[in-house]
């Protein structure tokens, strides 16, 4: 007699694919300064050339039924309608197209670093959303994991990321951006309780790049060199962004936000690695702080299961 194996969690691997998205896109700074087209041109082709690869993707995954919007309700409270579906999309898509639009700009005007580090301030404005918006409370430990990242992140970019007036401009556009992911993860997350991962990014990506064509013939528009670029739509879209559109309907606001934390940490590596900026003491500790942060973020989920 046999025992059948019991069915895996929806979210069982929502954690790990934070993690993983967020570290594929730790090296998009770095791509897009490698880019030989435009900051524009670059956002744009990054969501263009993803397109076609999510519709295929989401295709094979989903089966025909995947690419189509879900019925509209046939009673109040039975789930969002069709045309609110794609408001949301429209949403996200536009928020995603001006956040990529305005960080290419800053990472073209201010260190590697602060580009990093300001655009994921992501990371302290989720759970923001989370005790404002969605009346959450935060339990002791997760407010020391968030007191602990912020105390991590100081430590790991304190030198490389200081504010300077050179870089004003370009600090405050990767403000800005960090803002505008924001209000994508939000309406994506919210997209996500209608349809599955790969159909809701790719109409948001579709979205993204429709809003981003006017902008991207401004500069260099076709690049000579299309390693970057496929490395941005594909690393960056395809995989960073596919992993954390799942993993977001599985997940707190605090936990997504402390995941974000692994991108600075990775290109603080990038740096050392790339232009010889090679972390001292102060910054491994924060490195270590932030894991650590990640930890007890994940603390109370297991004792307390979040319902999906």
């Amino acid at each position: 007699m046999t025992t059948a194996m019991p069915p895996a969690a929806p979210g069982r691997w929502a954690f790990a694919a934070m993690i993983t998205g967020s570290a594929c896109l730790a090296f998009g700074p770095l791509l897009v300064r490698l880019a030989d087209v435009g900051p524009m041109a670059s956002a744009f082709w990054r969501l263009a050339l993803a397109v076609p690869f999510l519709l295929i993707m989401a295709r094979i995954v989903g089966g025909p039924a995947a690419l189509r919007l879900p019925p509209s309700p046939g009673i109040p409270g039975g789930g969002r309608s069709q045309a609110a579906v794609l408001l949301l999309s429209g949403l996200a898509g536009l928020a995603f197209a001006a956040d990529l639009a305005v960080w290419h700009l800053g990472i073209m005007r201010t260190t590697l670093a602060n580009a990093t580090l300001l655009a994921n301030a992501a990371t302290f404005m989720l759970p923001l959303y989370g005790v404002v918006v969605l009346g959450q409370r935060l339990l002791r430990m997760q407010a020391l994991a968030l007191v602990m990242a912020a105390s991590g992140m100081a430590l790991l970019l304190g030198r490389s990321a200081q504010l300077s007036p050179q870089h004003l401009v370009g600090d405050l556009l990767c403000l800005a951006a960090a803002l505008f992911y924001t209000i994508y993860l939000v309406a994506i997350e919210q997209v996500r309780l209608q349809l599955a991962a790969l159909p809701a990014l790719a109409l948001a990506t579709l979205v993204g790049a429709i809003c981003l064509a006017p902008l991207a013939t401004g500069g260099v528009f076709w690049p000579q060199d299309w390693t970057p670029i496929i490395g941005l739509a594909i690393g960056s879209q395809v995989i960073g962004q596919g992993l954390i559109v799942y993993a977001v309907r599985h997940l707190s606001p605090l936990v997504i936000g402390l995941a974000l934390l692994v991108q600075p940490a990775i290109s603080a590596g990038v740096g050392a690695i790339r232009f010889g900026e090679v972390p001292g003491p102060w910054e491994l500790a924060g490195a270590l702080m932030v894991v650590a942060a990640l930890v007890a973020a994940r603390l109370p989920a297991r004792s307390k299961p979040r319902a999906d």
